[in-house]
């Protein structure tokens, strides 16, 4: 593994770089994107280092605001600048010696998911599409929120309309959880893939220092504006590969974009038993051979 760095316009990426060994001429390569509120070094550095294990050139990096990498104000979600900062993953990898520029494909997990289908509709240059526990992070927002009707989300939006006049007036940046902090703060709204999250995100499960669980409250109008699959049915030709867990119940995201995707190159892979997070770490080696064969034949 190599730490390494690149450009999203001014922001400086920090990401990880897994190459399998003995490598010998030019691999297929494959960008890794986190899920929201997570860094390098947890689900998507996991899966990278697997796919080095099985053949590929595999990066993991930090999203623009987010961990190691730059950008001011910290903790932001932007949906827009996420499926960028791919492109610039992909920037990055056709310029070293080692990629086969030609066999690029990308993996998303969680909101990362979304981001990376997002980006495979027009980012021609990803030739094959993988996803694990994917979601549209607007989809998951309104659920988180309780699925409340139209005027509340908008008495959200005053919310944070108001907190910008205050920022703007000089008071500090709001940061809300992305996940519960503690299980004092579950009921019986909480979903269950939120409830997973806090052992995966707030425990020594999977806790890192640089996810923080904590998102600017001003991004939310961002996630709100954002549709991860509104033109899949007229761009997603790249072959697909979307993996659920069986108890998931964010499993319905998975088969929203199959039944979208057109022609035949496409497969919705079940892990049997296993649930959203647990793909992020308990159930990463099912799913990992599949993933391996689907760009093996597809890179």
């Amino acid at each position: 593994m190599q730490t390494v760095q690149f450009k999203n316009r001014d922001i400086t990426i920090a990401g990880h770089l897994y190459l399998p060994q003995n490598l010998n001429g030019k691999a297929p390569a494959v960008v890794v994107v986190h899920p929201g509120g997570g860094v390098k070094e947890q689900t998507a550095g996991l899966y990278a280092k697997y796919l080095a294990e099985n053949g590929f050139i595999a990066l993991a990096y930090d999203a623009s605001y987010q961990g190691e990498s730059g950008g001011l104000p910290r903790f932001v979600e932007d949906p827009a600048v996420r499926v960028e900062d791919i492109s610039a993953a992909i920037d990055f990898l056709v310029q070293q010696a080692q990629v086969d520029a030609e066999r690029i494909g990308v993996l998303g997990i969680c909101a990362g998911g979304g981001y990376a289908i997002n980006a495979t509709l027009f980012e021609r240059r990803i030739k094959a599409l993988a996803t694990v526990s994917a979601v549209d992070i607007n989809g998951l927002f309104r659920a988180g929120f309780g699925a409340e009707p139209v005027p509340a989300l908008l008495g959200l939006m005053q919310n944070v309309a108001a907190q910008r006049n205050a920022e703007a007036s000089g008071a500090d940046e709001l940061t809300i959880p992305y996940v519960p902090n503690s299980p004092e703060e579950f009921n019986e709204h909480t979903p269950e893939y939120a409830k997973e999250a806090h052992d995966y995100y707030r425990t020594p499960r999977a806790m890192h220092p640089n996810s923080p669980n904590k998102l600017l409250f001003k991004s939310v109008p961002k996630i709100f504006a954002f549709d991860a699959f509104s033109q899949v049915s007229d761009f997603l030709t790249q072959p697909a590969l979307l993996i659920a867990g069986s108890k998931a119940d964010t499993a319905y995201f998975s088969e929203n974009v199959f039944k979208q995707i057109q022609g035949d190159n496409k497969e919705l892979y079940w892990v049997d038993g296993a649930t959203h997070v647990s793909l992020y770490d308990k159930d990463v080696a099912r799913a990992v051979p599949k993933i391996a064969g689907f760009f093996t034949q597809n890179l």
